[in-house]
């Protein structure tokens, strides 16, 4: 490369400062110093570098190998055997006792010389270097001291690269320059012991970069026992997918950061079919809304009080859309659409509203006006579009839509719970409460008394519920594409894998979720969720064998496999019923 472009490219990707010192260097915004590893243990065992690579700050550890020519290596390794025995022979004549330190040396070096004579070795000289990166002075001094210790642990000498520190640093960039060629011999297994240069870890922030004031606990590092914080929030979405099979420990985990991001502040709204939350409700003064119970009643046809945007009845009109198929477990025909769709506006105008938004304040129509509307049509499909909604207007299904809505959600955490609810009515009512969330969470910002700063989480546990419904898997969609400009995330929570990745729309939920968080998996299922995941050979029979509470965590190239952790009064809350009564000091 010409000198002029060469140093252009340096400027465009370089430090925009650098300052050398003995000790330490300041590159650009942060601080960096390195670190020459001089002495090793006499033998080393799989994976040797791992002490260091899972220190829990920002080190880079580079490993610069020279193969040695085999031809060299035996003249060498010759002459250093000659050497040993010459010691030898000569502490024997002169009747001294043998050193303990260079007959081990000698046994080594024949064994080496004869590993090397049949082709099950090879030699290269390796030179170890340490990067330690830290945002202030102080801080790297406090970092090199503990990178130091970390090494002294599996009997690693380090010594600073003191008045060299420029070139140690080019020795640890991706240039393949060795500036300070510091190398000591090894052995092919040796050197294959050092791998797989990766931490088990999630990575440290790097220099100039802030520290993320928010997140979560998870649990525990799996591999290095280091602690798993992740936070949502600062993904490109805030969207998350958990799935496990069932009895792996998902709603455990889900429950723990429900309660652990009401510490953070945010504003939690769940869906629970199976009444699992309702204890954690109670304890936080949350506001729970079991649909199904008597009196409890949501009038699908009501618009949004805070809502003010011109095209507010459109949405609604929508909306029913979506219900009617959800209702009918089916999308109308053609010609019922159609009938539906001049209801829908009938009715609202019966009801004297409008699209004037000054008429949004009269009270709502109800589903069976609807139906009467479309009983008195005079379009084709209209009578037959009211006889299949008929059951949830006046009959067995109707007590849920039978009047206007009895209740108006408050709180930082609000459960609505379906599991009084007829089964033919668990995907009405999941999406009737999916509806209700929504609408607070797509308050125009201008319409807020919460904060503009409010941070929303929807959690839709059991969600292939929902899933196996095309029209309801496709709100659940609309709804994850759509949270993230309100700063809001959907965390779908399902055990059934092949309602989720069997079809587009749950493929494409998947793809918008930062966060995705994979629980113990029934052989049935791996295969699709391998392929779908790319996990590998290892990701998968962790996820066959993993015990309760065990999770691997994927977001974008960080995969770090974990152990869910809670305190005792956490456990309290989030422990299922089964696992309190099996444990006695609960």
């Amino acid at each position: 490369m010409p000198g002029d472009d060469a140093a252009v490219l340096a400027a465009t990707i370089g430090p925009a400062a650098l300052e050398s010192t003995p000790r330490w260097l300041r590159v650009g915004d942060g601080y960096t110093a390195v670190l020459i590893i001089t002495g090793y243990p006499p033998e080393v065992g799989l994976a040797w570098l791992d002490a260091l690579l899972a220190w829990p700050g920002r080190i880079d550890v580079v490993q610069h190998i020279e193969p040695i020519p085999a031809a060299t290596a035996a003249t060498r390794l010759r002459r250093q055997r000659a050497r040993l025995e010459s010691n030898r022979r000569l502490d024997f004549d002169n009747g001294r006792l043998g050193d303990p330190v260079t007959d081990a040396a000698a046994e080594d070096a024949a064994d080496l010389a004869d590993r090397l004579a049949r082709g099950a070795a090879r030699l290269f000289r390796v030179g170890h270097y340490l990067c330690v990166h830290a945002p202030t002075e102080a801080d790297l001094v406090e970092a090199v001291a503990e990178v130091r210790a970390a090494a002294a642990s599996v009997l690693l000498d380090t010594q600073p690269a003191t008045w060299r520190q420029l070139q140690g640093w080019t020795s640890t960039l991706p240039l393949g320059v060795d500036s300070l060629r510091m190398r000591r011999v090894f052995d092919t297994d040796a050197l294959a012991a050092a791998f797989p240069l990766a931490s088990a870890d999630l990575p440290a922030p790097l220099p100039g970069e802030q520290t993320p004031s928010g997140g979560v606990l998870y649990g525990l590092n799996s591999a290095s026992n280091g602690v798993v914080w992740w936070d949502r929030w600062s993904c490109d979405n805030h969207n998350s997918v958990v799935l496990a099979r069932s009895g792996a420990g998902k709603s455990y985990l889900v429950k723990l950061e429900t309660l652990r991001s009401l510490y953070d502040g945010v504003q939690v709204a769940i869906i629970d079919p199976e009444d699992e939350y309702l204890r954690l409700c109670d304890a936080v003064g949350g506001t729970a809304i079991q649909l199904g119970a008597p009196g409890i009643r949501v009038n699908p046809l009501d618009i949004p009080a805070a809502d003010r945007r011109p095209d507010a009845l459109t949405r609604r009109a929508l909306f029913l859309h979506t219900l009617v198929a959800v209702l009918l477990n089916q999308q109308p025909p053609p010609q019922e659409r159609a009938a539906l769709d001049k209801a829908i506006t009938a009715t609202y105008a019966q009801a004297g509203i409008s699209n004037d938004p000054n008429t949004w304040t009269r009270p709502a129509p109800l589903l069976r006006d609807l139906a009467t509307t479309l009983q008195a049509a005079d379009v084709p499909g209209a009578q037959t579009l009211a006889a299949r909604l008929s059951p949830w207007t006046e009959g067995s299904f109707k007590a849920l839509f039978d009047g206007p809505t009895t209740f108006h959600p408050r709180g930082h955490l609000v459960v609505w719970s379906t599991r009084q609810l007829a089964d033919e009515l668990r995907a009405p009512g999941m999406l009737l409460a999916l509806d209700a969330i929504w609408r607070d969470v797509d308050v125009p910002t201008s319409s807020r008394t919460d904060g503009l700063g409010s941070r929303r989480l929807v959690v839709v546990d059991e969600a292939w519920t929902l899933l196996r419904d095309g029209e309801g898997a496709k709100f659940l969609y609309r709804l994850a594409k759509a949270a993230r400009k309100r700063r809001a995330g959907v965390a779908v929570v399902t055990q059934d894998a092949a309602d989720l990745l069997g079809s587009d729309l749950g493929q494409a939920v998947i793809a918008n979720a930062a966060t995705q968080i994979l629980m113990r998996q029934a052989p049935q299922a791996i295969d699709l969720i391998a392929e779908t995941f790319a996990l590998t050979g290892g990701e998968a029979r962790m996820l066959l064998a993993a015990g309760r509470g065990e999770a691997l965590l994927l977001a974008g190239s960080h995969r770090v496999a974990f152990q869910t952790v809670a305190s005792a009064r956490e456990h309290q809350l989030c422990a299922g019923l089964a696992d309190l009564i099996d444990d006695p000091d609960l």
